[in-house]
């Protein structure tokens, strides 16, 4: 069991939070209740090394079905483990650093400081957060742009098959191959590759190895456009998700921090309720959110990456804190 406040062989608990549907207010008769937290390990597992990430407890008995409106899942993080978390700009830690007091179930003074201390994990890469609305909206092919530039690296792909040997490879051609916002040469971990909307094609491979992968793209983006039309196959909770991540991406880098409810939490309610026609009105409203977001992000004056010094000083705080048993005050 946790306890407020720190022994040698027992944990505590720095915060526990109502989290999901619950917090960012879209929550619906059958939504079941989700619950956050952060621990401190106790100092013995710390010096014998068996802190564990995270702790899990939930009131589901049958693990394949899905949550029912009267099941709870409730999870732990270490806090040197949230720090992690929060230093990646993780979704979960953003929200959970931004959960208003009204959600907190429980909360030490510690908590209270580091959320008064939240922008020390404020950068302009908030990779978790903007690259998981990027990545929901390309499942969805919000922007027809891209499907155009895999057509046309396609096309080249098949012309320059067509007079040359099967066995013609990327780098030989790549003069050849289209240049454009989506496609085009970048470098992954020291290595160039040639790019088509996030698909990476190594240099050395042949040519023709891609193109039914690209054909393939095509027809599967093709089929979830038109399930869009008629708003089928949407994952209208992920959309709505996508959503929420990057309305709190403009939040911070506008106005320099956001709390829940958003302001946008009607239309999300909207959204994730199907309540609105996908290619009509949610694509081009995420299209653009995207793009504005990006331009955002490109002009921030935050710095590229979370200051760590000043983070284990934060994190050394609190944990010297915890141990002593001594009431925290603010530094």
């Amino acid at each position: 069991m946790m306890k407020n406040r720190q022994t040698k062989d027992q944990q505590t608990t720095l915060v526990q939070m109502v989290f999901g549907s619950q917090l960012y207010g879209t929550a619906t008769p059958s939504s079941d209740t989700d619950y956050k937290g952060v621990y401190v390990p106790s100092l013995r597992d710390m010096m014998l090394g068996r802190v564990q990430k995270s702790l899990n407890f939930n009131t589901k008995k049958n693990s394949n079905e899905k949550n029912s409106a009267t099941d709870v899942d409730s999870e732990f993080y270490s806090l040197q483990y949230f720090f992690e978390l929060a230093k990646k700009g993780e979704t979960v830690a953003i929200d959970m650093l931004h959960a208003p007091k009204s959600a907190w179930r429980e909360a030490t003074p510690e908590w209270e400081y580091l959320v008064s201390m939240r922008r020390v994990f404020y950068t302009k890469n908030l990779t978790s957060l903007v690259g998981y609305a990027r990545r929901q909206a390309a499942k969805y092919g919000v922007k027809g742009s891209r499907l155009a530039e895999v057509k046309q690296v396609l096309t080249v792909m098949q012309d320059i098959l067509s007079d040359r040997p099967k066995t013609v490879r990327v780098r030989d051609v790549m003069h050849l191959l289209p240049v454009s916002e989506n496609c085009g040469k970048v470098m992954h971990e020291g290595v160039e590759l040639y790019s088509v909307c996030g698909r990476k094609f190594t240099m050395g491979a042949f040519l023709e190895h891609y193109v039914p992968m690209l054909e393939k793209f095509i027809e599967e983006y093709g089929a979830r456009a038109r399930q869009a039309e008629q708003n089928e196959g949407v994952d209208w909770k992920a959309i709505s998700h996508a959503f929420r991540a990057a309305f709190q991406v403009r939040a911070m880098l506008t106005e320099g921090d956001f709390t829940y409810p958003l302001r946008e939490t009607e239309f999300l309610c909207q959204v994730k309720n199907g309540g609105l026609h996908f290619r009509n009105e949610v694509a081009p409203k995420l299209d653009d959110l995207m793009t504005e977001v990006e331009q955002l992000t490109a002009a921030s004056n935050l710095p590229d990456k979370v200051d760590d010094e000043a983070a284990d000083r934060l994190l050394m705080a609190l944990l010297n804190s915890l141990l002593s048993g001594k009431v925290f005050h603010y530094l």
